[in-house]
């Protein structure tokens, strides 16, 4: 099993009689994409200041890669790479020249960090802009640059806030293919910061859900779609032709309400739902093949049948629907 390289317990954070993050409990492992997920205010950023020793912890306790944040907080900082929401570059100067002046910063020569800075401009995809001012840099050009600037010092850990905000689909797969890439092939640990729930779904091994200061739940989409849709975990989406769908109260809606109630009658169906054409049925276990033979019977034909998997987005609105979570 792989070492936790992150581990928070019982960290909390208050300013004053608001209380930003309550007794966090997490641990993240070596290698992996933690994907942290929540509304503004939810205790994320705050969160992530304390593990850049930042910010200190009310109480509690935060360890990131073995050393603590609150007594060794520029150790920490070597070891963690951080890409805030706005990266900021000096815009008059070139990729190639923001690069160069970072690794300096970072305690390398400029004979020794000027193949570094060309080969982290390759491995982001700008080589071809190296020589381009900041200034004229896309959105995704420059979060592209950002990742290479995190990447100089050679951190164990990368923490990205809201890093696909405001990129273009292209330019966002890029960029996730990059993170992946970073992680499967050389052990990077990524945390996540994102409000975007497909892109954090795309790459992330596990995903932490924040409200109020609080860890709801944590787990991969699995468990947590499990945990939460314990009573239907499968649902069977089918397409029905050969019925009349009317007005209410005539024959015709009458036909659909007769084959709606005998897909309620199969084995293990909780629940069937109706929108347009498409039936969704709820179901205790994989009752694809009873579901299909009970359509046949009926009468009524196929065109579209498939299994619904639960995601995130599920996974998250039923948290908070109502405004009621459910932990």
């Amino acid at each position: 099993m792989a070492e936790n390289i992150v581990e928070l317990n019982d960290l909390t954070k208050r300013y004053g009689s608001f209380t930003a993050v309550d007794q966090l409990n997490l641990s993240i492992r070596k290698g992996e994409i933690f994907g942290l997920l929540g509304p503004n205010g939810a205790g994320k950023s705050t969160t992530i200041l304390m593990m850049l020793g930042l910010t200190e912890p009310t109480s509690g306790s935060v360890t990131v890669c073995g050393i603590q944040p609150t007594t060794h907080p520029i150790e920490v900082k070597r070891r963690i790479g951080y890409l805030p929401e706005d990266v900021g570059f000096y815009y008059n100067r070139t990729a190639r020249e923001n690069l160069l002046y970072t690794a300096m910063l970072n305690g390398l020569f400029e004979r020794e960090a000027k193949p570094v800075v060309e080969q982290l401009l390759a491995r982001v995809g700008l080589a071809e802009a190296a020589g381009k001012k900041a200034g004229k840099f896309s959105r995704g050009m420059l979060q592209r640059l950002g990742l290479a600037d995190v990447l100089i010092k050679n951190p164990e850990v990368i923490i990205l806030d809201e890093p696909t905000l405001g990129i273009d689909p292209t330019g966002v797969r890029e960029f996730l293919d990059l993170i992946v890439t970073l992680s499967r092939q050389e052990g990077i640990t990524v945390l996540f910061s994102s409000h975007d729930l497909p892109h954090v779904q795309q790459v992330c091994d596990r995903v932490g859900l924040f409200v109020g200061g609080k860890l709801l739940a944590e787990g991969t989409i699995e468990t947590l779609s499990r945990k939460l849709f314990a009573r239907s975990p499968f649902v069977i989406q089918a397409g029905l032709a050969g019925y009349e769908t009317g007005k209410e109260g005539s024959a015709q809606a009458y036909t659909a309400a007769w084959l709606q109630e005998i897909l309620q009658k199969v084995g293990g169906v909780n629940e069937v739902r109706k929108t347009d054409q498409i039936f969704e049925i709820e179901c205790s276990h994989d009752a694809t093949a009873e579901i299909a033979r009970a359509i046949m019977e009926a009468g009524a034909g196929i065109f579209h049948l498939n299994k619904k998997e639960y995601g995130l987005d599920d996974i998250y609105y039923r948290y908070f629907e109502g405004g009621v979570n459910h932990a």
